[in-house]
């Protein structure tokens, strides 16, 4: 009995000593897993960190590949759009799109154009050749007067001074010379001059020699009485298609001044025969002539020198000659300087 009991004895501490060595075991082997798993993770970290660098790097590529896929469709977009090889279009358009909006501007301007002709032509077909078909602006002449100037200044002593107001009015005379006068007609003094409306016809055209105008015609004196310091001056009247002015015209001029300046006029008293009334217009009437009024201004030594202002009216029939809106209406105001 005595000889068992340390056996028993020896028994537990061998077991707790097995206990811990397992325990010790087990904490070795926690730690060895420990740390694998940390070098795991530290690998894991590592991968991760590659795969996101190479990811980054991927993406760049993919970004420089899109710009420059992007240039490239630019620059073929542009080119495509003049001219496509692949589908054969030109400037967006197949030849086929192309034909097909051509024939429809051609089409729809080409309606258009006749259009505008038919109406043009619709127009003529109520106007005439001959006669305006409104005239009610002009139903009143203006008076105009040759030399052209609305001021008259020369030096009598001096001939190529007043040269170019002498030009103009032989100029003006020409077709008034006596032997183109004489292939016209001879007509009725005092009376209108009436002809027949028919289309085409060529109405016959009054006599008006210029050898009527007589000191002032620059026949006897070429120098219309410039030289001498008396010029003349030609009144004409407008012409206006049917004008047929009632009662006697005829021109009268006025200076503006204190005392009256003494005048002629050719032909006598500044008339305006009716015969050379109504006027038919420029292709019915092609060689008519106007009636003119020479104003010769008998200046005195007195006058020299000074501006003398004149105003020729018409007057002797209904026509207007004191608007004040239109101061060529019926009359025409110019000046007149000699010196000496």
């Amino acid at each position: 009995m005595s000889t068992s009991a340390p056996v028993q004895n020896h028994e537990p501490a061998e077991e707790s000593k097995r206990e811990e060595e397992e325990e010790k075991k087990g904490e070795m082997k926690a730690a060895q897993s420990e740390e694998r798993e940390e070098r795991a993770e530290e690998k894991t970290e590592k991968e991760e960190k590659k795969e996101e660098k190479k990811e980054e790097k991927k993406e760049e590529k993919k970004e420089e590949k899109k710009e420059k896929g992007k240039e490239e469709d630019a620059r073929g977009s542009w080119k495509d759009f003049f001219y496509n090889p692949r589908t054969g279009e030109v400037l967006g358009r197949t030849a086929s799109s192309w034909g097909l909006i051509l024939l429809f501007y051609l089409v729809f301007y080409g309606f258009l154009a006749g259009m505008f002709s038919l109406t043009i032509w619709v127009m003529l077909q109520t106007l005439d050749e001959n006669v305006p078909r409104h005239q009610d602006r002009v139903a009143d002449p203006g008076l105009v007067i040759r030399p052209h100037a609305t001021e008259i200044t020369y030096n009598r002593t001096d001939p190529l001074n007043y040269q170019q107001y002498i030009q103009q009015l032989h100029d003006l005379l020409q077709q008034y010379n006596d032997s183109i006068q004489e292939r016209n007609d001879l007509c009725l003094v005092g009376e209108y001059t009436d002809q027949d409306q028919d289309q085409g016809s060529i109405k016959k055209v009054c006599q008006f020699k210029r050898s009527i105008l007589r000191q002032c015609s620059g026949l006897p004196d070429t120098s219309f009485g410039y030289a001498e310091g008396k010029p003349c001056i030609i009144v004409k009247m407008n012409r206006v298609i049917g004008l047929k002015p009632k009662g006697d015209p005829y021109i009268n001029c006025t200076a503006k001044r204190d005392s009256p300046l003494q005048m002629q006029y050719f032909p006598s008293e500044g008339r305006l025969d009716k015969m050379f009334f109504p006027y038919y217009g420029k292709k019915s009437h092609p060689d008519y002539v106007q009636p003119l009024v020479a104003v010769k201004l008998l200046l005195t030594k007195d006058d020299y020198n000074i501006d003398q202002m004149v105003e020729c009216k018409v007057e002797g029939s209904h026509l207007r000659n004191n608007d004040e809106r239109d101061k060529y209406l019926g009359r025409v105001t110019f000046r007149v300087k000699v010196l000496q």
